[in-house]
């Protein structure tokens, strides 16, 4: 009897945990602040971008109030699986690495990357152009893998940043020859700004999804398959209701839902 009641108290107790769990009335939501258009400050220290205004809309059509914790781009999943935040919504791909680690939503946003250079480099932007040149990425980024794996060994040098705004200050100042990077943070928060003004795309649009990824989506835990599934539900909602369509408008004249 006293087998029972404990196996029965034991059930019980993860029926309710469970329960809890499931209503996530409070969202602490993780990103780094340093990728324009999609997460950045503004001049009076808010935060911005499209991925913040998507998270509020998530949010609220799952009824949870929702906090942001900024946290560098390269520790953001070992903070998340450390309980510092509940999910990621900072631009992170879908990758098959990365879902050995972490649960994904379905993508909400799906752009290609692209290699940038001063234009008078002439770059071609194939692999063995590339070799001895240096090429700033991201730490932790879908395009490091992708410079290490494809430009890497044929000869280039793969130099990862912190942030992708201190990869554009090297660029600018001639301390690398060019940056693999998102193309929409690439032309939006540098090709047209007064610093980028002599720099353009080179070689081809790259988006193998073997490394850039299905698409941007929500990251949880692996233990909250419940909480990815709201947001699953909820990023199908907002396509539908309209709400995505007008947060999309606020930062771009196309459909940044991709493919």
């Amino acid at each position: 009897m006293q087998k029972r009641a404990l196996i029965a108290a034991l059930l019980m107790s993860a029926l309710a945990a469970t329960a809890q769990a499931k209503e996530w009335k409070t969202i602490r939501i993780g990103l780094e602040a340093a990728y324009k258009p999609f997460t950045y400050k503004t001049p009076d220290g808010k935060l911005a971008g499209f991925d913040v205004d998507i998270a509020n809309a998530l949010c609220a059509q799952m009824k949870a109030k929702c906090t942001f914790v900024e946290q560098d781009w390269d520790g953001i999943i070992p903070a998340l699986n450390a309980r510092k935040f509940d999910a990621i919504i900072s631009s992170m791909s879908i990758t098959e690495e990365r879902k050995r680690a972490v649960e994904f939503s379905e993508k909400y946003y799906h752009t290609p990357s692209r290699l940038i250079a001063k234009n008078d480099k002439k770059l071609a932007g194939t692999p063995e152009s590339m070799k001895g040149k240096k090429i700033g990425v991201l730490r932790g980024s879908t395009q490091e893998q992708y410079a290490a794996d494809i430009y890497g060994r044929a000869g280039a040098q793969v130099v990862p940043y912190g942030s992708q705004n201190e990869v554009f200050l090297d660029l600018k100042s001639g301390r690398i020859d060019t940056t693999l990077v998102d193309s929409v943070v690439g032309k939006v928060d540098f090709m047209d700004t007064p610093a980028g003004k002599d720099y353009g795309f080179v070689g081809p649009v790259l988006d193998d999804p073997k490394y850039i990824g299905f698409g941007a989506a929500v990251a949880v835990r692996k233990a909250d398959a419940d909480l990815r599934d709201q947001f699953t539900a909820a990023i199908k909602a907002i396509r539908s209701n309209g709400v995505y369509k007008q947060v999309q408008g606020k930062y771009f004249d196309f459909d940044v839902y991709g493919k």
